[in-house]
């Protein structure tokens, strides 16, 4: 049954962090049963919380969409954890959709992934090692514009998925890192603040001259 219509809040706004992305390894000399002969990576992309919180209070089903040479290039996890893995020889972009519990009565979301299985820093390194795991991770925060009162419950009922001071084995992201970038940008904008500054005195005295 569908859940009753549930009043927006208007002015408000939530979020809750997310990190999404996927790790991938070569195979080593035993490979996984059924893998084609032209795969060489086991791969997992998955939608996590920060510090790997169950998050299915909120999110109901998550749907991957694959290369079309996959077979079911769909695939939809519909309880934690929220990942997909699979073997596979290529990188390819993998759409990824979020939908959220009925209470929320909110659209899902969607965005696609870039599935990374090499590394890239450095080209001219040794061939990648069997178990040498890459990782191409991402934090984002999932924003409820306005959100109806039973999501505001389930939200205010669940405070957790935040990130935590400082890195972490589970979570690379931190609010340390999240200020370090805020700093960083702020001396940028000052730095192109000053070279304006600078740039119109310098018109100016042309003009005078």
């Amino acid at each position: 049954m569908a859940p009753g219509v549930s009043k927006r809040i208007k002015t408000l706004s939530l979020t809750r962090p997310i990190i999404y992305g996927n790790t991938a390894k070569k195979f080593g000399e035993v490979r996984p049963p059924n893998a084609p002969a032209e795969h060489t990576h086991l791969w997992t992309i998955f939608v996590r919380g920060p510090q790997d919180e169950d998050i299915s209070y909120l999110i109901k089903k998550v749907v991957f969409k694959l290369h079309d040479t996959y077979p079911n290039a769909t695939r939809t996890v519909e309880a934690p954890p929220f990942e997909l893995t699979e073997t596979g020889w290529g990188e390819f972009e993998i759409n990824v959709k979020i939908h959220f519990v009925d209470e929320a009565n909110e659209k899902m979301v969607s965005f696609y992934h870039h599935l990374r299985l090499h590394p890239y820093h450095n080209v001219k390194a040794e061939p990648q090692a069997p178990n040498d795991e890459i990782s191409s991770i991402y934090y984002d925060e999932l924003v409820f514009n306005e959100p109806n009162e039973e999501l505001f419950k389930i939200l205010v009922s669940r405070p957790g998925n935040l990130l935590p001071s400082n890195k972490t084995d589970k979570c690379i992201f931190s609010k340390q890192l999240e200020q370090e970038e805020i700093d960083r940008i702020k001396i940028g904008i000052s730095k192109v603040d000053n070279e304006i500054e600078e740039l119109k005195a310098k018109i100016a005295k042309q003009l005078e001259n």
